[in-house]
């Protein structure tokens, strides 16, 4: 059989292919065999080379989409900031890439997390894996004075923790408004800790990209 000599573009195809058919009939009820059907001419067999299911062609996807938008290696370039405005422009970032279009349309065909356990573990897992990336930004925004002494690890756990769980209205039911009134109070508490993330320039990007 022929060595393939680009893995890369095929994985590719996969993923565009899976993404149309998520958009179109949802995660749920679409099969490896839709995902199959849309991929140009490329086999079950292909499929199977690079994916053993539709979960991790939807990892695959969401890997894609962070690495297209790392909001990490974006504010690592922004040497002039302090250690708290870079969490702002981190999230500031995150919002903004998140509610794209694109994004949002495939997030909506996904996030019943609750229904899909596979990807609220997947998602948990993530937050454990940027809780380092995230504890750096903290521990330099308290060498700098612009964050209060805490234990960094800890509160970049809870931190992440809210906007990456309690946030997601598919886990913890609501609409726009609650999840507005869920943001003041974030911001009451991060305010209280000495970590004043949310900002009015960060509220008023939430509220732009929620459209309520």
């Amino acid at each position: 059989m022929p060595r393939n000599k680009h893995p890369e573009k095929t994985v590719n195809l996969i993923l565009d292919a899976a993404v149309e058919i998520f958009l179109t009939k949802g995660y749920d009820q679409t099969t490896v065999l839709d995902i199959v059907e849309n991929m140009g001419g490329l086999t079950r067999g292909a499929f199977y080379h690079h994916f053993k299911s539709k979960e991790e062609v939807m990892n695959a996807v969401a890997d894609k989409f962070f690495a297209q938008n790392n909001p990490f290696e974006h504010v690592e370039e922004l040497t002039h900031l302090n250690g708290l405005e870079k969490i702002k422009e981190l999230f500031r970032f995150t919002i903004e890439s998140q509610f794209r279009e694109d994004r949002k349309k495939i997030a909506n065909a996904v996030l019943d997390l609750l229904k899909n356990p596979h990807f609220l573990m997947e998602q948990v897992k993530t937050i454990q894996e940027v809780t380092p990336y995230l504890a750096s930004l903290i521990e330099e925004g308290i060498a700098d004075g612009s964050i209060r002494q805490a234990n960094a690890n800890i509160l970049a756990e809870f931190i992440l923790h809210q906007v990456n769980l309690w946030l997601i209205p598919t886990v913890y039911p609501g609409d726009a408004r609650d999840t507005y009134e869920k943001i003041m109070l974030l911001k009451t508490v991060f305010e209280g800790i000495g970590c004043p993330i949310i900002d009015e320039h960060l509220l008023k990007v939430f509220v732009e990209n929620v459209h309520f």
